[in-house]
This record gives structure tokens, sequence and C-alpha cells, in this order.
């Protein structure tokens, strides 16, 4: 044990499928781990058959039902491409539930508003399955099969809005675009919003901008490298205000989500 909500715990691989194209949605038995897992947090897992490497994985953690919990991963190293070779029935080493989450909106407060950017729709299915009001979800991507996880979405009744830099799909532009619309819009029935964002570094930086600029609470998971996952390598640090300065906090302990009023964007690249 690694702590009061924290474990190591060698997990079974239940279904390794492809979603669409490099992505895969990977569902594991954990049954310490997962009814400890709060919206945000994720897990760092260690695959067995990439014997060179030393270093775990981090990743999100999309769903929680039962005893498992699952991730949506794409295939962009080596890690993950063996990783999607792994079939059901195969061990991984998962340490988890990790991280500071998303705060879980209360009933009757403020409308959450959900903004990301292809696969950090993972790390927002557990805010709006456990949300007490439904809210809108606006996804991006560079093209339409970067666009995932909208039917799990609409099946809890939430809207998505889709945009895409190609126009292949949705609204043609960034997703900041129907964001703002949405946040000006007088015809708007809602009028007491709070944003939540997971997606590159560029994206949670237009979104701290937007509620900077018409003052709505945000908060923002921060696309950091991990290397330990559990605030020992000090390789995720992030600059954020403290008093009339500045300080460096982890994100895989402190984060990955902040308030997005707490965090110095000068400090990071």
């Amino acid at each position: 044990m690694l702590g009061a909500a924290m474990l190591e715990q060698t997990v079974q691989i239940v279904a390794n499928e492809r979603d669409r194209n490099l992505y895969f949605r990977l569902v594991m038995r954990a049954p310490q781990i997962a009814p400890l897992v709060q919206p945000g947090q994720f897990a760092h897992l260690r695959i067995p058959p990439l014997k060179a490497a030393l270093l775990r994985r981090p990743f999100s953690i999309f769903q929680v039902e039962d005893d498992t919990f699952s991730i949506l991963y794409k295939t962009v190293g080596q890690g993950t491409e063996v990783l999607s070779r792994m079939r059901a029935g195969e061990e991984l080493s998962a340490i988890g539930p990790l991280g500071h989450g998303f705060t879980t909106p209360r009933a009757g407060g403020e409308t959450p508003l959900l903004v990301a950017g292809g696969y950090g729709m993972a790390a927002m299915f557990l805010l709006a399955q456990r949300s007490p009001q439904n809210g809108i979800v606006f996804v991006g991507g560079r093209r339409r099969e970067d666009i995932l996880c909208e039917d799990e979405f609409r099946a809890l009744g939430w809207e998505v809005r889709a945009t895409t830099e190609d126009g292949s799909y949705g609204e043609k532009g960034l997703v900041t675009q129907p964001l703002l619309a949405e946040i000006q819009n007088p015809k708007s029935k809602i009028r007491n919003y709070k944003l939540f964002a997971c997606g590159p570094t560029p994206m949670l930086k237009a979104v701290g901008a937007l509620a900077a600029e018409f003052d709505v609470p945000a908060e923002l998971s921060m696309d950091e490298h991990m290397c330990c996952g559990v605030g020992v390598c000090l390789t995720c640090v992030i600059p954020v205000k403290s008093g009339d300065g500045w300080k460096y906090q982890r994100t895989c302990t402190e984060g990955p989500v902040f308030d997005a009023r707490q965090i110095v964007w000068e400090g990071i690249r």
C-alpha cells in the first residue's frame, strides 16, 4: 500500500479493443483501486512485455464500473504500441488512483462546461457522470477520428459540440470558438458557468485566458510529462502563484487539476 487512497495492484485485462484508428479502450479488473477513483485522477501502468522500459505510463481514468476501471489511449510510441497488443487475461501492474482531480459540481451550483482536446475526453467522463446537473461538452480535434466518446456523453444527457481543425466533422476551427460563443451568447439560458478542461497545453492556456477575461471559474488538468507519478522525481512541476510570487507544484500530486487562476502561464512552454 502506498497511501490511504493510492494502491499498487496487479490488475487483469478484461478487454483491450480498438476504438477507432490509433485509439484503444483498455478495461482492467482492479477491485482495490476502482472504488477509490475520483474524476480527473489517473493510473500509472507498468507494461510487462516492455522489458527494456523501467518507467510506468500515466493514463487518465476514463470509466469505472463495479470492480473495473478503463482508460482510453492512443498508440503514439513503443509503450502504447506494445500495450495495444496485450489481450484479455494478461496482467499489468497499476498504481492508482493518483493525483488531485476535478471538483464534482454541487447540486444547484454552476453549470459545468467541459472542454476537451482529443483523448482529453477520457478524463472528463466521470465528472460528467457524477455531476448532479448536465452541461455542455466542447470537444475538439485535428480531424474526425480525433473526436471520441460522444455517444457516452450523450447517453448521460449532455449536449456535445464538436470542432475539427480540418472541418471534417462538426464546426471547423478550434474548440475554444464555440466555447466563446456560448459564454458570449446573450440568448443563452445559462448564466452561471464553471469550466473544466483537459487537453494539450495551448488549448488549456486558451481556456484559462477565456476564464480570466469573463471572470468564469475554471479547473484545468495540466498536460505535463510525468515519470514517477508519485511526486518524487519533480519532472512534472509547473509554476503557480504563491503570495506575491510563485512556487513550483507537481502535476502528479498537487495536480493534474489546478485552479486556472493560480497557474503562471509565462513559466510554461
